[in-house]
């Protein structure tokens, strides 16, 4: 009677939970794919200046005009200026020189031209000369009209004739035309909306007049478009401007040129009595500082009005149009941001401002409270600070850090679905104080890190001038934060690298990366900068090159931290990109074998950084810059690439494998088409994997003859496993050219190709000839081209198609070419040192020609001779997602019970242990004969599998496999296997059990793996999807051919991820599948002819235990070394071993238990040179299977019997007959699985039945 305490089983059911999942990164669950990152034109397209301003002042001091009766008292000040305390002549100079200077502290550098009382030929002349001198830039009128009517109906401002005896009509119409484009008017007078109306018709009428004098056939310049002037409006029409005697006559005036007097007096009227202080108008004008110095009362308070504008402009406007007006220019944005007071202010008094663009309604806006509380705060001190001669002597608004906090609130509650916080134009008004610059910078990374939306918000609002002026700051404690800042902003807009290389912004990073005591995290982030400044840019290579970014990165690519590794790998191959001086800076400190190392790395990603550097390498020099030692070193490369990533575990890196061997195939036309040729050649070719790897051996060597290695007949078809119970025909069929069609199988792809060490510089090119060197390059690619993941095997294909077409439709000068011989190997040239630069006069002469043809573009050279790829990948891109997507869900939230990921959450847990329990330990009373599940599989089995934990069976036939839930008796899933020609599915795992990301791992007779996602997740789906591939590789590539093979064997390990591959070879190799790279190869030894059968491990010990097709049976310990790794070994079994399995494996137990052919079952202990116990059931055997936990095994044989057993050898049933009346007898069996926990037999047979049996409950 076996029994299995509880607490094993709960142990155990934590062991599997707390273990790490693989195969679960983002290049495994995203498509390689650039981020698609929608465009944002943030960045104007034309930055204008405001050149010129006229200032056209009527007044006619002291007379008022006839249709304005004005109160007693009335307003009577004109830019801060009284007009009846001096002269009318000199008033009206007074008024014109300080209006003058207030406009000059928003624009000093313009051109002003004042216009006093005028006449209409003087505004033409002074209008005509200030658009003649500022070309295509913008000039500013501004025209005050206190002192003559109201703008007439039919659009007219009024002027004086000379003697200033009658007014005169000026219109709009015709200042337009002496005005040009483009233009801002600033209209100060009564009824002001009727001139921005009647503005736009008469801008359409000049436009169509413009069209007419156009097709008459005049030939004219290209007409000004008068549409896209603007206009700014006192008030509206019929309406007539203030005229409280507290407030100036030019009130409109005030606010857009002095809003900050004209707040404060504001405030003051509208808060009389309210002030303790009982401040007075006049204290207006004292308030102490400077507008520029923020450190100073008057400063701060304008700081802040710029604050605050800028974000009520923000929040209100569209986005394009707060660009035009608030970013654009600068007058401009400082008229428009006091035209919002102007707002505020004038609809107090009945007055409503109109401006062209039409702005919205912003007087009410809740930002202008937080206005009024600075500006009370500010007013509260100014009593004191007027005693004070110290201008920073007063306590500083709180504003800005209270306004971080606001921010800091929205980014603890916001998402992208919220509005866009309004406080984003005041983060960037703080970034001009080195207070609150860390924290504003923080929150602002912060913010950044929400994705790409949040970006182009950023850049929208005008900060990237703010954080490109921050680079020149020495501030250590900033580096973190600007390296985060902009390694988001060029992830989003990389167009921002050509102002960092004109601001020699690039330095700043430069110091980042080679600053040692900076964290890894934030060098990988000075390294991806670096990276997108140098890509297609090449006045941003030349000067990061200047710069020694190469030595920089050679530091960084052996650091610890893999992101550092792999964004400096990707930032050379991009530094060398089509850029000669680099390649040979390059080649002085040996940069391309420095890389060598990284093709081995334990970080896929880096691997293939390191072979896209690498590929890059290969094309950095143009056609005719090639010279010996360049073609010596692009071989080597090409070499050594072949040999360390041909069979590499991840597809990211074989794709990128694809795209660099192209390169060199486009470099080197010729010879790969004279290859080619003479593969395809011969139409008796075996053109299968198999063949490939057999001739490769003699191909390498220097007298090998292609023709008389392609010339021999086809290899033995191999037979796989399952085809004595039952075969189907080919999957596919592969042509090469006009041959007749040949079966393709990947039973032992190019199995030489990785015997091929370069142990130097040039050791791998002068070990082999040069026709040796394509023809091991081309068998890679035909390797390729069947690889089992489709994006590799895709990518390879248009190579390996684009050489066949040249070699099949190639002109005759194509077809006499020999293969391409060295025109001196690299031994017979002179040896450069390391660190020495090949002389340029080396280059003997350049490489010979290739005929150009026209079959594709591919052909087509670049403009500076640099060849355009076939094929390409997005791995350097989708990379970069790192630095531009926000964080994913945490684990916490995708395993919330809400997920529906959780297909099978409704069993409880605890239930399910204590059940499984006590099915165990009443096996010694019952048999194990109650048929609960049968199901006809659409053809005969050949694996089966239960899930660990779930009664979930995963059946397997050559080509498909299904997945049932044997409870409830219907299909999880089912799919193809997409096998390559006839192979079959040999073995099965289930990889990471018990988790959201439980992969189903399928194993071929042609050494390929398959591992497939989303397989026990669909059941809860009304509609079933297939699942999806998650990733294929080679596990091995030296199978055996035999009449009859176990296939490939795979024995997957959760806690250690490691999946020992064995099966049809005499060596068991370990992979790791979250490196996913071979870590470990264990020969067997024994005779050349004996193969794997069977092989089983746990991760809770170090014990590979194997059987052979001879009898042998071997116990393999990883931690010795390889030559060493057979610990113990056995030879009492006479036939085929069919299974071999640690008993107990959970426990690290010693015992093994055996089955063979014969029928022969036998109990080992490591511990002991001979086997414990022998049963030997009477027939045959066809199938064996061991249960992981209760001690019994099963045999199954083509006699129709299924024989269960104690591991003691006695009987505990046997099984011969379907269930049910008159049951009909069971098929011959082909396979056999236990459900790990619980007592369940699946069975399949040749006729297809699948049977799964329990306790008998009789």
């Amino acid at each position: 009677m076996v029994e299995v305490g509880t607490s094993n089983v709960c142990a155990d059911e934590e062991e599997e939970e707390e273990s790490l999942t693989v195969l679960t990164e983002a290049r495994h669950l995203e498509v390689i794919s650039a981020p698609n990152t929608p465009a944002h034109s943030w960045r104007l397209k034309e930055r204008m200046k405001t050149v010129s301003v006229a200032l056209v002042l009527c007044l006619n001091i002291p007379v008022d005009p006839p249709d304005i009766v004005k109160i007693q008292p009335c307003a009577r000040l004109e830019a801060w200026t009284d007009p009846l305390s001096m002269p009318p002549s000199k008033a009206i100079e007074a008024i014109g020189n300080s209006l003058q200077k207030a406009y000059e502290r928003w624009q000093p550098r313009a051109r002003y031209k004042q216009s006093l009382d005028p006449t209409v030929e003087e505004v033409k002349k002074l209008c005509m000369s200030l658009r003649r001198n500022a070309k295509e830039e913008r000039v500013l009128f501004h025209y005050n009209g206190h002192g003559v009517p109201k703008p007439t109906a039919n659009g007219e401002i009024w002027v004086f004739n000379k003697s200033f005896t009658q007014y005169i009509p000026l219109s709009i119409y015709e200042l337009q035309a002496w005005m040009g484009a483009p233009s801002i008017y600033v209209y100060d007078c009564s009824n002001a909306a009727i001139i921005v109306k009647l503005f736009e018709q008469f801008a359409e009428q000049h436009e169509e007049e413009m069209k007419l004098k156009g097709n008459s056939g005049s030939s004219s310049p290209v007409p000004p478009t008068f549409r896209q002037c603007i206009q700014l409006g006192a008030c509206g029409a019929k309406e007539v401007l203030p005229m409280n005697p507290d407030l100036p006559a030019d009130v409109f005036t005030a606010c857009l040129t002095t809003p900050i007097n004209m707040a404060v007096r504001w405030y003051l009227l509208q808060n009389k009595g309210k002030l303790l202080n009982g401040l007075s108008l006049d204290i207006v004008d004292k308030i102490p500082g400077q507008l520029n110095d923020r450190r100073t009362m008057l400063g701060e308070l304008n700081w802040i009005f710029t604050a605050i504008t800028d974000t009520i402009a923000w929040n209100t406007l569209p986005r394009d149009l707060f660009q035009k007006l608030f970013r654009q220019d600068l007058l401009v944005a400082s008229l428009f941001r006091n035209f919002l007071l102007a707002q505020r202010i004038m609809r107090s008094y009945d007055c409503t401002p109109v401006s062209s663009p039409e702005l919205p309604q912003t007087h009410q806006h809740p930002m202008w409270d937080a206005w009024d509380l600075a500006l009370e705060l500010c007013l509260s001190q100014l009593p004191t600070a007027l005693r004070s001669e110290d201008l920073y002597s007063h306590v500083h608004s709180p504003f800005f850090e209270e306004q971080l906090t606001a921010f800091q609130v929205w980014l603890n509650l916001g998402h992208e679905q919220r509005h866009p916080p309004e406080q984003l134009p005041i983060v960037l008004q703080v970034l001009l104080s080195q207070v609150h610059r860390p924290r504003a910078l923080e929150l602002l990374g912060s913010f950044l890190a929400l994705g790409p939306w949040a970006v182009n918000l950023v850049l929208s609002v005008g900060i990237f001038p703010y954080v490109l002026r921050l680079l020149q700051s020495s501030a250590r404690e900033l580096r973190p934060l600007l390296v985060f800042l902009w390694a988001k902003i060029l992830a989003v807009d990389p167009g921002c690298k050509a102002d960092l290389v004109r601001e020699n912004g690039y330095k700043y990073f430069l110091q980042v990366l080679g600053d040692t005591s900076m964290p890894a995290e934030h060098r990988t982030m000075a390294a991806f900068v670096l990276g997108v400044i140098v890509w297609e840019y090449p006045e941003g290579q030349r000067v990061t090159l200047q710069g020694s970014l190469m030595p920089l990165c050679l530091e960084q690519v052996t650091d610890s931290h893999a992101p550092l590794r792999q964004w400096a790998t990707i930032c050379l191959g991009r530094t060398w990109h089509h850029h000669p001086d680099a390649r040979w800076a390059a080649t002085r400190d040996n940069a391309h074998e420095k890389l060598y190392s990284l093709l081995t790395d334990h970080v896929p990603e880096v691997r293939a950084a390191a072979v896209f550097s690498l590929g890059t390498f290969i094309s950095s020099l143009a056609n005719g810059e090639r010279t010996d030692h360049a073609r010596a070193i692009d071989h080597t490369i090409a070499i050594m690439l072949a040999n360390t990533v041909s069979y590499d575990g991840s597809p990211l890196v074989r794709e990128e494998l694809v795209v660099a061997l192209q390169l060199l195939i486009l470099m080197y036309e010729s010879s790969f088409v004279t290859v080619a040729r003479q593969y395809f050649q011969n139409e008796n070719a075996d053109v299968s994997p198999v063949s490939l790897a057999s001739s490769t051996d003699s191909i390498m060597s220097p007298s090998g003859s292609m023709r008389n290695v392609l010339g021999r007949p086809n290899s033995k078809q191999v037979t796989s496993p399952g085809q004595a119970l039952g075969s189907s025909p080919d999957m596919s069929i592969l042509e090469f050219g006009h041959m007749s069609p040949l079966g393709v199988r990947r039973t032992a792809s190019t199995h030489s190709i990785s015997n091929l060490g370069v142990s130097n510089a040039f050791s791998g090119v002068s070990s082999l000839s040069y026709s040796g060197m394509y023809s091991k390059l081309w068998l890679t690619l035909l390797a390729l081209e069947h690889d089992p993941f489709p994006g590799v095997s895709s990518l390879a294909k248009v190579v390996v198609e684009y050489v066949r077409n040249k070699a099949l439709t190639g002109s005759r000068e194509i077809v006499e070419q020999k293969v391409e011989s060295a025109p001196g190997t690299p031994i017979n040239k002179p040896v450069f040192l390391a660190g020495e630069s090949p002389p340029s006069t080396i280059d003997t002469g350049t490489p010979r020609s290739r005929p150009r043809i026209h079959l594709s573009n591919h052909t087509e050279e670049g403009e500076e001779g640099f060849m355009k790829p076939m094929v390409s990948t997005e791995f350097v891109e989708w990379s970069a997602k790192i630095f531009i997507l926000p964080h994913q869900k945490s684990t916490e939230e995708l395993n919330s019970p809400s997920s529906p990921l959780h297909a099978f959450s409704e069993r409880s847990v605890n239930s399910r242990l204590l059940a499984e329990s006590e099915e165990r330990r009443s096996v010694g009373t019952n048999k194990l004969d109650d048929q609960v599940f049968i199901h006809r599989n659409p053809s005969p089995p050949a694996v089966l599998l239960f899930h660990p934990t779930d009664p979930l069976l995963t059946v397997a036939d050559k080509s498909y496999v299904t997945i049932w839930d044997v409870e409830r008796n219907n299909r999880v899933s089912h799919w193809c296997n997409s096998n390559a020609g006839s192979s079959c599915i040999s073995s099965l795992a289930v990889v990471n059990p018990g988790t959201l990301s439980t992969y189903v791992a399928t194993g071929c007779d042609d050494g390929s793996i398959r591992i497939w996602k989303d397989a026990y997740q669909n059941s809860h789906l009304a509609v079933q999807e297939p699942p999806s591939l998650i990733t294929a590789f080679q596990a091995t590539n030296d199978m055996t051919p035999a009449t009859r093979g176990a296939g490939l064997l795979l024995s997957w390990e959760q806690d250690t991820k490691t999946l020992v591959v064995g099966g049809d070879s005499r060596t068991v190799r370990l992979w790791d599948l979250q490196a996913e790279r071979r870590t470990m190869e264990l020969p067997t030894g024994g005779e050349s002819k004996t193969i794997v059968t069977a092989i089983h491990s746990h991760q809770a010990g170090p014990w590979i235990v194997a059987g052979f097709s001879d009898g042998y049976v071997r116990v393999l310990d990883r931690r010795h070394p390889s030559n060493r790794s057979v610990v113990r070994q056995w030879r009492e079994h006479t036939s085929w071993v069919i299974s071999s399995h640690l008993l107990n494996a959970s426990q690290a137990t010693t015992k093994i238990i055996t089955g063979v052919v014969s029928g022969e079952v036998r109990l080992w202990d490591m511990r002991q040179a001979n086997s414990v116990q022998v049963c030997a059931p009477n027939q045959e055997m066809t199938a064996m299977a061991t249960h992981a936990n209760a001690h019994l095994f099963a045999t199954g044989s083509v006699n129709q019997v299924i024989a269960v057993h104690h591991a003691s050898g006695s009987s505990v049933n046997v099984i011969k007959y379907h269930d049910g009346f008159m049951g009909t007898r069971i098929g011959p069996v082909s396979c056999l699985a236990f459900h790990p926990r619980r007592v369940l037999l699946a069975a399949g047979t040749t006729d297809s039945y699948i049977s799964v049996y329990g306790l008998s409950r009789r």
